[in-house]
């Protein structure tokens, strides 16, 4: 969920989604406590003046998928000024010494309340947003949003050409732009925790590298004993697949898997991502390629996993900074949940693979389960980190998290970086790009946004969404067997109940423990390799 970029008083179209609603209504109300003649309207303007940045953070996004999607490329100068002037806005309001006061006010309340009553979240998570957001100066927000604005055009157009030396003067602004937000915040130990906290709540660059090192230690032996083996055969893959017949094939997989239409939308970008302008407007991309499969498939399950965190919380919540997800990583763990434990599963396919053979009939007719099977879930060594199989994904992220830690830190020119991105690749994956595109100029991340934080959310939800699925198969152990009859709503249900309608009431840890009963470890994920690619291997 790259750059991510209901009313209140409307329930979804879908019945099964609306009755949920009604439900976590009700079980809401049961929270809900007596407010004093001085409380409640001190709670209504809090929520009001909340609802007003939401809009304006919204209309925002909306510009931001437009110059994803739609825009025509002369729209970029205006585009990255109308963006700067928005975030300006919306941060001087957060800023607002007003909102400061209200919520001082509001303490002794929260302090009644029980730690998980919404009024109790809804004060203590808008406090740290706002305490964070006082210490950076609005004009740094406005400069930042303009340079990432047309930062991205840039980035389009040295991908398309295969030619970082036309994007590095934007790269070394960010870079610039970056360290001046970090040092926003003096009394973090790493230049790069407080973005990392941004993006991952009570992460440090000290945490995520002893995590890193751990799961290193186990996947690098794992990657060279199948790299030792034949390659599984992915010609299936690679033939002529018609766009239109992708794309349709892609719905009918969202309508199927629970994602709600009439809430959404996909349409096609660069780099795939999904971002929401509101409860009753979550919206997807994806990217086709017309001699790949996989590409589209995997990246439409993908974002429509973020999409159902997303379309799966609390209605009561609209508005608000409870209606966001917990951190990146637990973002990352519902899309990689349903792209990967879900979607590239046996009993998925099993499903799902007689329609995909009746839309491309000459291409897949004559190629058994097991072959395509074994296909989508081929190991090898490769370059691009989308495309990567689940045992080298994190690899990938690894190398993107010390390279850009060595950026902040000094130790790392931005006019180095694509030949120190070529030797990683090299000691790490055995490979080295041949051109920019597929090298340091594939993720869109650093182009549209800063330099640290970036991207140690997808392994945080590689491993938590492990540790969530084991906790769904404990509990739900005839789910496999679902998924084999084409019934996924008990996982979709389990999934909203336990981790979608909380919003960010829950710090991602706290949510962790909250939903696994234990704290976020590294084994769930070894042991899901382990069963599954133990038995593909034979390792």
């Amino acid at each position: 969920m790259a750059c991510n970029i209901i009313s209140i008083g409307s329930l979804p179209h879908n019945p099964q989604i609306a009755e949920s609603l009604t439900r976590d209504r009700h079980s809401l109300s049961s929270l809900i406590m007596p407010t004093s003649d001085k409380v409640a309207p001190q709670l209504l303007e809090l929520k009001t003046r909340l609802t007003e940045i939401n809009d304006i953070e919204s209309a925002a996004a909306l510009l931001s998928w437009d110059q994803a999607t739609y825009m025509p490329p002369g729209g970029a100068p205006a585009r990255g000024r109308q963006l700067a002037t928005l975030n300006q806005i919306a941060h001087t309001k957060l800023t607002d010494g007003y909102l400061g006061e209200l919520l001082e006010n509001l303490h002794p309340y929260e302090t009644q309340l029980p730690p998980e009553h919404p009024d109790a979240s809804l004060i203590r998570v808008t406090r740290r947003n706002y305490q964070r957001a006082v210490q950076i100066p609005a004009r740094l927000m406005a400069v930042f949003s303009h340079h990432r604005a047309n930062s991205y055009v840039a980035w389009a157009a040295a991908r398309a050409n295969h030619d970082f030396a036309g994007v590095q003067p934007y790269l070394e602004k960010t870079l610039e732009l970056s360290r001046d937000l970090a040092a926003c915040f003096p009394d973090h130990a790493h230049l790069a925790d407080p973005l990392i906290d941004a993006a991952d709540p009570g992460m440090t660059v000290t945490t995520v590298r002893s995590l890193f090192s751990q799961l290193r230690q186990r996947l690098v032996p794992w990657v060279e004993a199948i790299a030792a083996q034949p390659l599984a055969d992915t010609g299936c893959l690679h033939q002529s697949y018609p766009v239109d017949q992708q794309l349709a094939f892609s719905h009918k997989v969202l309508s199927h898997l629970g994602y709600d239409l009439h809430r959404g939308r996909q349409d096609q970008t660069l780099h795939p991502f999904m971002t929401k302008f509101s409860l009753g407007d979550v919206r997807i991309t994806t990217r086709v390629q017309s001699h790949n499969l996989s590409e589209a498939l995997f990246s439409t399950i993908h974002e429509m996993g973020h999409a159902l965190y997303e379309q799966g919380i609390t209605a009561d919540f609209e508005g608000t900074p409870l209606a966001e997800g917990a951190s990146s990583g637990v973002h990352e763990s519902q899309s990689r949940l349903w792209e990967n434990l879900v979607g590239r599963s046996r009993p998925f396919w099993e499903f799902f693979y007689p329609q995909l053979q009746t839309i491309f009939p000459q291409q897949l007719g004559a190629v058994s389960l097991e072959t395509f099977y074994r296909a989508i879930n081929q190991v090898r060594r490769s370059l691009i980190r989308t495309d990567a199989d689940e045992v080298t994904y994190n690899l990938h992220v690894m190398i993107r998290f010390d390279l850009e830690v060595a950026l902040l830190e000094g130790s790392l020119a931005v006019s180095d970086l694509p030949a120190a991105w070529n030797e990683r690749y090299r000691t790490d994956l055995g490979l080295v790009p041949e051109t920019d595109q597929e090298g340091i100029l594939q993720d869109v991340h650093w182009y549209c946004g800063t330099i640290g934080g970036m991207f140690q959310g997808y392994t945080l939800g590689n491993l938590m969404s492990a540790q969530f699925f084991e906790a769904l198969l404990t509990a739900h152990p005839e789910v496999p067997a679902q998924m084999q009859q084409g019934d996924f709503q008990p996982i979709r249900e389990w999934l909203r109940l336990q981790i979608h309608q909380h919003g960010c009431t829950y710090r991602p840890l706290e949510l962790v423990e909250h939903v696994t009963g234990t704290s976020l470890s590294i084994e769930p994920f070894l042991r899901y390799l382990q069963q599954k690619y133990g038995e593909l291997y034979a390792i």
